[in-house]
């Protein structure tokens, strides 16, 4: 029993102290990556604006449906067992989209995503940059120390770059 005991108390303790340090960690973060396709940037943009098709290129978004506007573009998406309303905030063919979590208040996570399409003399470079905030203190944790923060862009990235049939790597851009 007094074993059970220690155990559950360490185990009390170690979430305690995940949570403190979470909570030092800042609640918002920027963390881009970025690729050079052999691909003009129209054709980048194509396959990138296509929001309802990225679930057939890339394997970690479940779903994409676009749904009734109101005022502003608007998707549903499904990814890694949760779902997420997105809007287009920005939409600058074929050069800059950008994408914002439509989330409530009292959202566990939110944030943008920028996708930037330069012409480069081999054909484009494309940057995703994510700009957002994590509101509970152990998923900050999780996120910052576990998870990290470049994983879902590079994946993204990587998945691209194979829609495409190239072998890209993400380069990491440095925190702004």
């Amino acid at each position: 029993m007094k074993g059970i005991l220690i155990a559950l108390a360490t185990l009390l303790g170690l979430v305690a102290l995940v949570a403190v340090i979470g909570m030092l960690v800042p609640r918002d973060h920027t963390a881009g990556a970025t690729i050079t396709l052999r691909q003009p940037p129209d054709s980048v943009w194509k396959v990138v604006r296509d929001l309802g098709g990225v679930p057939q290129w890339w394997g970690e978004l479940k779903r994409s449906e676009r749904v009734p506007d109101g005022g502003a573009e608007r998707w549903q998406q499904e990814m890694s067992g949760f779902k997420m309303a997105l809007v287009i905030e920005t939409d600058e063919p074929p050069r800059r989209l950008v994408t914002r979590i439509d989330a409530p208040p009292d959202a566990s996570f939110g944030g943008t995503w920028t996708y930037e399409i330069t012409p480069v003399d081999s054909g484009s470079k494309f940057t995703v940059t994510e700009r957002g905030w994590i509101g509970n203190p152990v998923f900050r944790f999780l996120s910052r120390f576990i998870f990290g923060y470049y994983g879902t862009q590079e994946s993204y990235l990587r998945a691209l770059g194979k829609r495409f049939g190239e072998e890209v790597a993400p380069a990491r851009l440095p925190p702004e």
